[in-house]
């Protein structure tokens, strides 16, 4: 079986690089994609892909196993930074992680080498179930580390391709057999942030692409003016620090791009911006869509939090209608919330509106 291992130079996808290798696999050969925009913006910040590409090549020497690099930028460019530009412009909050995973790592990539290989094995968290005829994606039994919420994306024909041999492990687990493996990165700490600004800050970025444009915040109970922004796209809803305003502590509840004004709201009044009821389009399911009899759950965000949710398919299916069973003060337009039925991940679809459809 002839496997390509996705290998960033950190610890997650080293180990699994080691875990494939113990298991036999002989015809393994590792990838490393190289879709930082910092040849570009590399003025903002460190350029950390050299750094990753020389950790890389030494856990690959020591292996004895062969790297390739897979220049992805131009496809990265177009397939994630022009989506996650897009909707800052119209104020939404993007996730670019999803389509990194869905568009990039196992999307431009299957095109590049996807007939030479039987398998794409990385070190995302999460489990690939094969037990039954179509393959399923479940949760990582670490909460906290889980990632199906930005692999929520994939088709059935992607998931059936992938293998994560660390995803049914533990944080914890990883570290020590990194140290028992005795690999060059044992000691690197876990990378943070958008995956394709390295240490690059996310706001030098939305700069160089958008500008800057000088706006108010503006207290939305009184209609006082508190301070002012640089442009809308900096903010997102639920956002608490970077505001500048004393007095605190202040929560981003909305925005006015027709007027460049983002809207505050203080903390005693926070529970006033709570929000049960939304509507999600551009649905994807991994092999089947969610059914309204079933007992659900969702997540708004990536971490460990899932939240009950009671739904209501649109005539056609292209929607749903979600109820959640306890609010949520941080619901956005373009968020992506994510389906479950017990620990398997169903799909996702993007927020399109915050309301009370039913």
């Amino acid at each position: 079986m002839k496997t390509a291992v996705l290998l960033s130079g950190g610890v997650d996808s080293s180990v699994a690089l080691y875990e494939l290798l113990k298991q036999g696999r002989t015809d393994v050969t590792a990838y490393y994609l190289k879709i930082w925009l910092e040849d570009e913006l590399s003025y903002l910040g460190d350029c950390p892909w050299e750094e990753d590409l020389g950790y890389a090549r030494a856990v690959c020497d020591a292996a004895g196993v062969p790297l390739k690099v897979v220049p992805l930028q131009a496809e990265y460019y177009e397939k994630v930074v022009e989506y996650a530009l897009g909707e800052l412009r119209v104020g939404h909050t993007p996730s670019p992680d999803i389509f990194c995973n869905q568009r990039v790592k196992f999307g431009a990539f299957y095109e590049k080498v996807g007939e030479d290989v039987d398998r794409v094995a990385s070190g995302h968290y999460g489990v690939v179930d094969r037990s039954e005829a179509t393959v399923r994606l479940l949760r990582s039994p670490d909460p906290v580390k889980d990632q199906t919420y930005f692999l929520s994306h994939l088709s059935q024909a992607q998931v059936a391709k992938i293998e994560f041999p660390i995803g049914g492990y533990f944080k914890k687990k990883v570290r020590d057999l990194a140290q028992e493996y005795n690999l060059a990165n044992q000691a690197r700490k876990d990378s943070q942030g958008i995956c394709f600004l390295g240490k690059i800050r996310y706001n030098d970025f939305v700069k160089y692409y958008l500008g800057q444009k000088t706006g108010n915040i503006v207290d939305r109970e009184t209609g006082k003016k508190l301070g002012e922004h640089q442009g809308f796209w900096f903010h997102t809803i639920g956002q608490r620090s970077g505001l500048g305003l004393g007095n605190g502590p202040w929560f981003v509840v909305d925005k006015d791009i027709d007027t460049n004004t983002v809207l505050v709201s203080h903390l005693e009044h926070r529970q006033q911006q709570i929000r049960s009821d939304f509507v999600v389009g551009e649905l994807t399911w991994i092999h089947r869509p969610p059914r309204a009899d079933e007992a659900l759950t969702c997540k708004l965000r990536h971490g460990p939090e899932l939240a009950g949710c009671q739904i209501q398919p649109s005539p056609d299916g292209s929607r749903l209608a979600v109820r959640l069973d306890e609010g949520d003060p941080g619901i956005a337009p373009g968020q992506f919330s994510v389906f479950y039925s017990g620990e398997e991940c169903l799909g996702a679809g993007m927020i399109l509106s915050v309301v009370n459809p039913w």
